[in-house]
């Protein structure tokens, strides 16, 4: 009739889940009841995230002692108590463990409950405390305990049940009176009326809610009564009722009730049902109740939740504590009772070494993670897009970057780029302006014009690196920029190889001759650049750029980029660009001491000098920036590039154009010629 121990550990568990009461004290009785609690017990706490703080045993059954040994015991009991840092306790035994408790704790000098609460067990049966009058239990103020579950509520009064001698004594000495008796003189003491009421009572002498076991008891007798009509229901279905059934109830044998038994099923009259299981057990459950207990010793029983193991939907425990009583100085908030102080977010736990698993020290989580809860083992990484915050407690969303036209930089960044496209525009205005002059018409036009508006195109090209990476500017970005490029650097190495040409053919009887003229120059472009655009075309085709989300680069924010889709094509495609480079640079170089009036070798010396330099730096800058510095970095290498080339190419030419124009004549060409000779 009564629930399974089991169910009483398990809500033990769950009070102490509930309240975060991982550091606890037992004081169990010392007995097989208090070995077999212990073995059932412990195996549960690590698997709930409990620790034990220490196990005392409490004598099982008085004995005469000496005052040394009480000391002595008082002592060990009171040790662990005074120094541990639980603030709370559990009570396996019965009420003889809580008057050997109580008495040892006075002996050492504890008299009221200073701060401690203390769980008790359903096998303590405060109701004897009705023997124990002038017993002060203020050290069990607060407790809360497990009771055998019972709803039931009697009231009784006297005139209910005259006659009936038990009663007639019970109500004598609850009431300190006496009913009056005409064969006995008449006494000076209160006369009993019949009227007082229980309620007035003590919760100690009389409680007026049925106890567990009584309503245990209570239950039982209505089952037997349901089995055994039953039982004799199913024998009047087979045959008729006969004298002398009574005679069989009385030779009923125990195990025939059995299977009736196994199938009862009805409402008391409490309105619970009441039923067995597979087990035999009716599984009602356990009160969870609050002991309050007030200055003239009295105290109640307050219940303020239950364990059920036949709740659903959550109800398996149910706790009220907004009315739970709490022990003085605790200002009616649960205590703490944990080995160590909570780590707070931002912090994970780190064990002590050679305590229990319940003890640690907080330490700060690593860089780059986070804990969002109390107590928690590890802390963890942010998901994607997010980082933590300073205190390392959230996580907050990446904000995504990218050089956009709006900041400074960016601004800046596009303002030389339109300075530089409008002055490579003036420049090719003004040379096909004076595109007859013999400045203009040395060292092909044509090649000139080609070159100008492949610089102006490399300064437009930059805009592809300005704004949020989409498909299309990812697609064109590096491609027009290498392939422009290329046009552009091709059409130095052909003025430069013209020129050393031009002048191998003016030797008597040499071959080169044939070779003199546009038609070498043109060629040297179209294959030039049709080379880099096939590798532009392999790249685009087999992995293109795409646009990409960096959310591992950089700590706070997210990078929005174009990934090169094949590294190796882009190291490909800027390879062959400085290739092109370094010859034109070397034939310049070689041809810069060439005597021709117009010799633009040594000015391309310069230009190319300037061309390598800026990209020879910007590789190893490149590949340590991040984000918008990698895209600024690649854009002022774009834009200083191809402004070397223009201002060293074209800047002496513009000085004789604009400001020395009688410099630009066939006669000073010659002139200039003869003195180099």
């Amino acid at each position: 009739m009564v629930s399974n121990e089991v169910h009483q550990y398990m809500g033990i568990i769950q009070i102490l889940q509930h309240f975060g009461w991982m550091w606890v004290g037992f004081y169990v009785v010392d007995d097989d009841s208090g070995d077999h609690f212990l073995q059932a017990v412990e195996p549960l706490l690590p698997q709930n995230g409990i620790c034990s703080a220490f196990t005392e045993r409490i004598p099982s059954q008085g004995r005469l002692l000496t005052i040394n040994e009480l000391n002595d015991m008082a002592s060990n009991i009171f040790q662990p108590f005074k120094e541990t840092k639980a603030k709370t306790f559990i009570i396996y035994g019965e009420t003889l463990t809580i008057m050997w408790l109580s008495t040892l704790m006075v002996l050492a000098g504890l008299e009221y409950n200073e701060g401690k609460v203390w769980i008790m067990t359903a096998q303590i049966d405060f109701t004897l405390r009705g023997l124990l009058v002038n017993w002060d239990f203020q050290l069990f103020q607060g407790a809360i305990s497990l009771a055998i579950h019972s709803e039931f509520i009697q009231k009784v009064k006297h005139h209910w049940s005259k006659g009936d001698g038990f009663l007639k004594d019970f109500w004598e000495q609850a009431f300190d009176c006496s009913f009056p008796d005409p064969s006995m003189p008449e006494k000076e003491d209160k006369t009993c009326t019949g009227k007082e009421k229980l309620e007035s009572l003590p919760g100690s002498v009389f409680e007026m809610v049925m106890t567990g076991h009584s309503y245990s008891i209570y239950n039982a007798v209505c089952a037997v009564a349901h089995a055994l009509n039953a039982m004799f229901s199913s024998k009047s279905s087979r045959r008729a009722m006969v004298e002398g059934e009574s005679v069989e109830l009385l030779n009923l044998q125990p195990w025939q009730l059995h299977p009736f038994l196994q199938g009862v099923s009805f409402n008391n009259s409490a309105g619970e049902t009441v039923s067995f299981n597979d087990d035999r057990e009716m599984g009602a459950g356990f009160d969870i109740m609050n002991i309050v207990v007030f200055p003239n010793k009295s105290f109640i029983r307050v219940k303020v939740g239950r364990v059920n193991p036949k709740g659903l939907g959550g109800n398996e425990f149910i706790l009220d504590e907004d009315i739970i009583v709490w022990p003085p100085g605790f200002n009616q908030a649960p205590p703490f009772s944990t080995c160590s102080e909570s780590c707070h977010p931002g912090f994970q736990k780190r064990k002590k070494e050679g305590e229990k698993f319940c003890c640690h020290d907080c330490v700060r989580c690593p860089g780059g993670k986070i804990s969002n809860q109390k107590d928690m083992d590890d802390c963890f990484n942010c998901p994607q897009g997010q980082y933590p915050s300073k205190d390392q407690n959230w996580c907050i969303i990446k904000t995504i970057i990218f050089l956009s036209y709006e900041e400074p930089l960016g601004i800046g960044l596009a303002f030389l780029a339109i300075s530089f496209s409008l002055l490579t525009g003036l420049i090719l205005g003004l040379f096909v302006k004076h595109k007859e002059t013999p400045i203009v018409k040395a060292n092909n036009r044509d090649i000139t014009y080609t070159l100008l508006i492949s610089l102006l195109l490399c300064f437009l090209s930059s805009f592809l690196f300005l704004g949020k990476p989409k498909t299309v500017t990812c697609l064109l970005r590096q491609s027009a920029f290498s392939i422009i490029f290329s046009v552009a650097v091709s059409c130095v190495l052909a003025k430069t190889i013209t020129v050393v040409v031009a002048f191998m053919a003016t030797k008597p009887g040499s071959s080169m001759r044939r070779w003199v003229g546009k038609r070498l120059a043109y060629s040297i472009v179209l294959s030039c650049s049709l080379i880099q655009g096939g590798i532009c075309g392999v790249w685009l085709a087999t992995s293109p750029p795409f646009p990409h989300l960096d959310m591992q680069s950089l700590a706070q924010e997210t990078i929005a980029e174009c990934s090169e889709g094949s590294v190796i094509m882009f190291y490909l495609v800027l390879g062959y660009l400085g290739l092109l480079s370094i010859i034109s640079f070397t034939v310049a170089f070689l041809a810069r001491k060439l005597p021709d009036a117009f010799n633009e070798a040594k000015f391309i010396t310069f230009s190319m000098l300037v061309f390598c330099s800026v990209w020879l730096s910007f590789v190893p800058t490149y590949l340590s920036t991040k984000g918008k510095a990698m895209v600024a970095v690649e854009i002022f290498s774009i834009l200083a590039s191809s402004a070397g080339l223009l201002g060293c190419i074209f800047s002496p030419k513009c000085y004789i154009l604009v400001l020395r124009p009688q410099l630009n004549t066939r006669d000073q060409l010659v002139m200039r010629r003869k003195l180099r000779i």
